[in-house]
């Protein structure tokens, strides 16, 4: 039987995706209420700019005092859709003290006050809901919260920022270089006007520490995953990669141990094979690798931001908290039971192509072979390359050195899987050498 008074839910933010959400609870009103068993009632806005003409929306629901908002006592499910980490704890902690549960799509405010966020909620006895956080329209983090909470997650491995992926995607099929693949992102408005977030891996760093606290049950923070930005692949790194059978993209990658003791997260570009599902995800598109004991091999994929598919996801969350708020119930809350500790960047295991300059004589490779011996990294493949006065190259594959004293030439070794750290070591010796000038690119094989 439908309930005749209305869930009343207040809506912080109005910007490209709460004004999605507000079309949605308009235009799918009696969907949503034979969903929910419930009406809804869009009770007000909170806004920066109340002045601004926003379609839809009645002018006497917008106020710029989202503390008042909050509090009123009357209010059944806040949606946090306003970013940034204040205003936006202290108001999500005011809904919980004043009896309304909370959907967010704050993912650098749950990765890393998720803990606390948490902990308010189970206080007061409300849900927080946050499928939005992490992937915009792809069902994620329920499936890791509910459908594999009977499973053991090992890894999860993913495309989780549409304008990095965009990007390298343009980089890989016409050739570009970095910043002539920025500028086409920020003409189509897949890239903002600072693109550091995305570009230096920070938007993607906040959705792998949400990614690796639920799927292994344990804390991870912002602060605890290793982050570096893509900035710095070239078109010469996708050259490379092509003769590997591989393609570049940036990953967010979460591991539990071998010995299941620790995990670690981190993101960074890397190289994954062509049959790898991740490595036809293309333009601005999202997607989630999941590995798990009993179920296997998953994958999740869609859009990953923008309105209307961060706006379902929401939407989603909506619709399951008032499901729970009508049946005096509460969602699964905080399953990071386990406290597991998160292993440093140099605990990661993985394999390597490295890159190097190095003069053109006899005995360079032997040398360089030894500094890898010398700290446990195994050299799986060696490609030397010498560059000739002329342009010209000739590639000599396990070759022993150049012919031309004094002359230069790129080698490229593809290691066998070793410790982030003894990798780290084997580069700094490397660069000691007299026969090596420079380091060109360091990048990780993911994916194998």
């Amino acid at each position: 039987m439908m309930r005749t008074r209305p869930l009343k839910v207040a809506l912080l933010g109005c910007g490209v995706v709460g004004s999605e959400v507000a079309r949605i609870m308009t235009t799918h009103a009696a969907d949503l209420a034979a969903r929910i068993g419930a009406p809804l009632e869009l009770a007000g806005v909170a806004v920066r700019r109340p002045s601004k003409v926003r379609e839809g929306i009645d002018p006497a629901l917008v106020t710029t005092d989202a503390t008042a908002l909050v509090k009123r006592g009357d209010i059944d499910v806040v949606l946090e859709v306003i970013g940034g980490i204040e205003p936006a704890r202290t108001l999500i902690t005011t809904a919980f003290e004043h009896g309304a549960s909370v959907v967010s799509a704050n993912k650098a405010l749950l990765a890393q006050d998720g803990a606390a966020l948490h902990a308010a909620a189970v206080e007061h006895g409300r849900d927080l809901y946050y499928e939005a956080a992490v992937a915009g329209a792809i069902p994620l983090i329920r499936p890791l919260r509910e459908s594999l909470a009977g499973d053991k997650v090992n890894r999860v491995l993913g495309i989780v920022n549409g304008t990095t992926n965009f990007i390298l995607d343009a980089m890989d099929s016409t050739g570009a270089g970095y910043q002539e693949a920025l500028d086409e992102a920020t003409a189509l408005g897949y890239a903002e006007a600072d693109p550091t977030a995305d570009v230096e891996g920070f938007d993607a760093a906040a959705k792998a520490a949400i990614l690796a606290g639920i799927a292994f049950h344990t804390r991870v923070r912002l602060d605890d995953v290793y982050r570096e930005g893509m900035t710095e692949v070239t078109a010469a790194d996708f050259a490379s990669a092509k003769e590997m059978g591989c393609t570049i993209k940036l990953l967010a990658i979460c591991e539990r141990a071998a010995d299941g003791g620790s995990v670690t997260a981190r993101v960074h570009p890397a190289m994954i094979p062509l049959d790898h599902p991740l490595a036809s995800v293309r333009g601005a598109y999202n997607a989630v690798f999941v590995e798990a004991e009993a179920a296997g091999q998953l994958m999740f994929y869609g859009p990953g931001a923008g309105g209307s598919p961060t706006a379902s996801a929401v939407l989603g969350d909506l619709v399951a908290v008032c499901r729970n708020r009508l049946n005096g119930a509460t969602g699964p809350g905080d399953s990071a039971y386990t406290q597991l500790p998160v292993s440093p960047m140099g605990d990661s295991v993985t394999r390597y192509h490295i890159s190097l300059d190095v003069a053109d004589k006899p005995g360079v490779l032997a040398q360089v072979a030894t500094v890898f011996a010398e700290h446990g990294v195994s050299i799986d493949t060696v490609r030397q390359s010498v560059r000739k006065s002329s342009g010209d190259e000739a590639a000599i594959e396990q070759g022993g050195g150049g012919r031309r004293a004094g002359g230069e030439a790129s080698l490229v070794v593809v290691t066998h899987r070793a410790a982030d750290a003894a990798l780290t070591g084997t580069v700094d010796a490397l660069r000691q050498l007299d026969t090596v000038r420079g380091v060109a690119s360091i990048m990780r094989v993911e994916g194998e």
